[in-house]
Parts: structure tokens; sequence; C-alpha cells
């Protein structure tokens, strides 16, 4: 009985890795054709080489595609933080009993799928007073209400872990404040759910393609439309980029938990 509980952990190590390498195998053979000279009649490519991504890291149009994504999607994200902080403060702290609402209404935009929401904001966005169809306008408008259910469950779980009832009376019990105490008190207390919830809404909205084409397209190209764009281009060239792309995201994630356990 013994061997076999000293054996299971070894067995249980062994399926992760497997799942792991499972995982990884698309990644890593997307990789290695990203660095690749030519690869197809043979097993393995018949030369490594940096080309396609000096390629990529030297397009123009990539950087520019590069630097709207990042523009849209922290635009969005501010956007929600400056919005749903403070509705988020007031529902738990004075209006508990309507959390159950925002929870329904907060879930509603993934109710009607991305192209039956672009038909309709195509519509009502080409013309009239507010004719934003095409522009960088509309799609901060539509990541934000994607971004919106992750940030406000994210935050909300935060709020009820930290107890803030009980944060906000011991607060006005020395003194403070309510909006003082939400600055000076609770706001410190939710930098995990908050740094979670704008990382996890991040990589998200970076890869997001069905709104960012239909309503934008090659008028404001982003990232995704560019990589569209590209699709029949060199498949070496659409790995590199599709290699880039995951290594930013991986290294936006390990920059948040390093900053996380520093703060700690």
């Amino acid at each position: 009985m013994s061997h076999a509980e000293n054996r299971s952990p070894l067995f249980h190590q062994l399926v992760v890795y497997a799942l792991m390498l499972i995982l990884l195998m698309p990644l890593l053979g997307t990789l290695i054709y990203s660095l690749s000279t030519s690869w197809s009649a043979t097993i393995l490519p018949s030369g490594l080489t940096f080309k396609w991504y000096l390629a990529l890291w030297s397009d123009a149009r990539f950087l520019s595609a590069f630097g709207r994504s990042l523009l849209v999607c922290f635009a969005a994200l501010a956007l929600s933080l400056v919005l749903i902080l403070p509705l988020l403060f007031v529902v738990s702290y004075h209006f508990p009993k309507l959390d159950a609402v925002m929870n329904v209404l907060i879930l509603l935009p993934f109710a009607i799928p991305p192209v039956v929401s672009s038909v309709g904001l195509m519509q009502l966005f080409a013309g009239g007073p507010l004719p934003i169809l095409g522009t960088p306008w509309i799609l901060i408008g539509c990541y934000f209400t994607i971004a919106l259910p992750f940030m406000y469950r994210a935050i909300s779980n935060n709020l009820q872990a930290i107890n803030l009832r009980d944060l906000m009376d011991a607060a006005h019990l020395l003194g403070a404040s309510t909006w003082r105490a939400a600055f000076m008190v609770v706001l410190p207390n939710l930098r995990k759910g908050l740094m979670v919830s704008v990382f996890l809404s991040f990589s998200f909205l970076f890869g997001e393609f069905v709104f960012a084409n239909l309503l934008v397209g090659s008028r404001y190209e982003t990232l995704q439309v560019y990589l569209y764009n590209m699709r029949n281009d060199s498949g070496h060239f659409t790995s590199a980029l599709v290699i880039s792309y995951f290594m930013f995201v991986l290294l936006m994630t390990w920059a948040a938990n390093r900053l996380n356990k520093d703060k700690s």
C-alpha cells in the first residue's frame, strides 16, 4: 500500500506533464515553422533563420496595427475602471440587494453574438448624429462591453473577500470620510482583483477579431485584422506574428504576476 502511495505522485506528475506537452505541441510547431527557412517535404525544417521576425518587426504596417490594438484595449480598460469601480463600491456598500440584478445585467453582452451586435451597430452608427463607424471610438465602446463582465465579477469577488462593510466601519471610527476611506483603505485592498480583471480582459480584448473586422476593418487596422489580411502571405511570416502575439501576452502576464508579488 505504501509503495503504491509513493508511486501515485509520480504518476500524477507524468499525467500533468503529458497534458502540458499535448497543449504546447501546436505552439511549438508554430514556433519551429516561424524559425525555419523552408519546411515542406521533410520531417524537420531544412534550416533555421530569424529573417521572418526581422521582417515582421521592421514592417511599419505591423507596428501601426500593434499600436492601434494597444491603444484601443487600454482605452477600453481605462473606461471600464473609471465606471465600474464607483458603481461596484456604491452597490456593494449602499445597495447590496442590487447585486443580483447587476449580475444579470452585466452578462447581457454575452447573450447577443458579436456578429449580430455588429450588424445592429453598423446600422446605428453608420450615419445620423454619431457617425463613428470605422473609427476607434466604436471599438472602444464595444470592447468596454466585452471587458465589463470580467472586471465586474473579479472586482466584486474581491470586495466580498475583504469584507467591505466592516472595513468601511473601521475607517469611519478612525475619523475617515466615506470617499477618503474608499481611496485610502478599500482601493489598496482591491489591487489583486484589479490586476486580475485588467490582465484577463486585456488578453481577451487583444485577440478580439469580429468587432474589429466588421466595424472598422482596414480603416483602423488592428493586430488581428492585420493577421487576417496577411493570411495569404508567407506562412512563416504569419507564424512569426502568432508567436510574437503569444509572447507579448505571456510577458504581460509575467509582469503582472511579478508586480503582484513585489507589492504583496
